[in-house]
């Protein structure tokens, strides 16, 4: 029924979802570029100002799974319209100069609405889409995710070099507002279910997922030797062993920890996990390669890094339509061995190596991430029970996001770790004396890329027979 009602609708639905889905990614990238000009006129140290992007983050990724759950309670699409206007807001909060705490009060509302929209975005389109038409579905909306968590600094630098800095914020508002406007008219409000809130599960897995990535965050300033990155890393081990143990005498838990019985759904969000380590390898380590290593001017870096998004953007929709014709989990597999040969041509980087190097390891990657994009959403999310579509879906954005920041920590980590080791000192920025020490930096992080890749393409690949299983019954 519910399916039938949205059908006419329903790839407006998908602009709705693929809009919100590329603004909550975004949001969390884009402010990078714009810290220290953030910092100097909201006269506040610049390592304060990071905290615009952590806590954006930590708050998002901490507030997924409740929110997933409470859209399979009281309906994905009625969160979801809760979520675009609370994001709304919070962005013409942060578009305000009312000084730092005010920002720090509208990022955790940006970060409330972005949570209740991403958890519940995949479970919508399960539910919405037929199984002939998912693939290229879902392929629109990792389109808009993949996107969103790639095109910050670009886009960022784009709005910069023409408006202050409250202008990111402020153009998610008319965006959102459309966004809103279409889903009021596209969507209905869900199927609520009957049940109980598993509130302590919820605190539990919220204090994990932020002390961890809150001690992922300082370890790539102090090092993971460091006595708070230590015991930061502790305390979200002790609350996560607290979650699985109490989650597993519930009767309505937060996370059904039975889903994982579902081989299909655990080797892909394993997969998600490590494909998005291997993303943001690229996207951390790329820009020093080509503007400190190489010399290019921010417009030639510029140019030759949108080669990645330009990639996910056309070969994502191709990675949907031959998800629909092709073994689903086997397209996700291609994408991946894509990725890890691009990740190998990547460790063949040299200080004076020509440029087309680099740009095969570039379209490589990107082409093996907008394959992946696609048919790795339909592989979580339809093996699930109807009624677990919203945890399944927030915990899928919730591997994502993990992956994005442990690529973020493990690759700047391996990078100054070399660069420390052939140094015989602590190396915390660029050694431009002595840029070889970086080289060697890169092509062990881009190897470690590589091994990630590899491993993802492991666990998509055995899959594949699953999944031919499943598509029988």
């Amino acid at each position: 029924m519910q399916r039938s009602e949205t059908a006419p609708k329903r790839w407006w639905l998908l602009v709705a979802l693929g809009f919100f889905a590329f603004m909550t990614n975004l949001d969390g990238s884009i402010v990078n570029i714009a810290v220290p000009i953030m910092a100097k006129d909201l006269k506040v140290p610049a390592s304060q100002m990071e905290w615009t992007v952590s806590l954006y983050l930590i708050v998002l990724s901490a507030l997924l799974l409740p929110f997933g759950k409470l859209g399979d309670r009281i309906g994905k699409q009625r969160i979801f319209k809760w979520g675009t206007g609370t994001f709304v807001l919070g962005s013409l909060m942060a578009g305000i100069n009312l000084g730092f705490n005010f920002l720090m009060l509208a990022r955790m509302i940006q970060a409330l609405g972005g949570a209740m929209t991403l958890a519940n975005t995949y479970g919508i389109v399960t539910s919405t889409f037929a199984l002939a038409e998912r693939g290229r579905a879902m392929g629109v909306v990792s389109t808009f995710v993949a996107l969103g968590g790639v095109a910050g600094p670009s886009l960022g630098g784009l709005i910069l070099a023409h408006f202050s800095w409250p202008m990111i914020f402020l153009i998610n508002v008319p965006i959102g507002l459309i966004a809103l406007g279409v889903s009021l008219w596209s969507m209905n409000n869900g199927i609520p279910q009957r049940g109980t809130y598993d509130g302590w599960g919820m605190i539990l897995q919220a204090t994990a997922i932020a002390s961890g990535f809150w001690g992922l965050n300082l370890a790539q300033q102090s090092g993971f030797d460091d006595p708070v990155v230590l015991s930061t890393l502790a305390l979200a081990v002790v609350a996560l062993i607290a979650f699985i143990v109490f989650e597993q005498r519930q009767q309505a838990p937060l996370l059904p920890l039975r889903i994982f019985r579902v081989r299909i759904f655990t080797l892909g969000v394993v997969t998600v996990f490590f494909i998005f380590m291997v993303q943001f390898f690229s996207t951390v380590l790329m820009p020093f390669y080509l503007e400190d290593a190489r010399g290019l001017t921010p417009g030639t870096a510029g140019t030759l890094l949108s080669l990645y998004p330009l990639m996910m953007v056309f070969f994502a929709p191709f990675g949907g339509w031959l998800a629909d014709k092709w073994n689903v989990p086997a397209v996700a597999l291609l994408g991946s061995i894509f990725i890890a040969v691009g990740s190998l041509i990547g460790a063949t980087l040299k200080l004076n190596a020509p440029l087309t190097i680099y740009i095969i390891s570039t379209l490589l990657v990107g082409i093996g991430s907008g394959l992946f994009q696609s048919p790795i959403g339909d592989v979580v999310m339809s093996v699930v029970p109807k009624n677990q579509l919203g945890i399944a879906g927030s915990f899928n954005a919730l591997a994502r996001n993990l992956g994005m920041v442990s690529g973020t920590a493990v690759a700047t980590t391996v990078l100054f770790g070399t660069m420390s080791q052939l140094a015989g000192s602590r190396v915390t920025n660029y050694p431009t004396a002595h840029p070889e020490f970086f080289i060697s930096g890169l092509q062990v992080a881009m190897i470690v890329a590589a091994v990630l890749a590899i491993l993802g393409a492991i666990a998509i690949g055995l899959t594949i027979k699953p999944w031919q299983a499943h598509e029988k019954n």
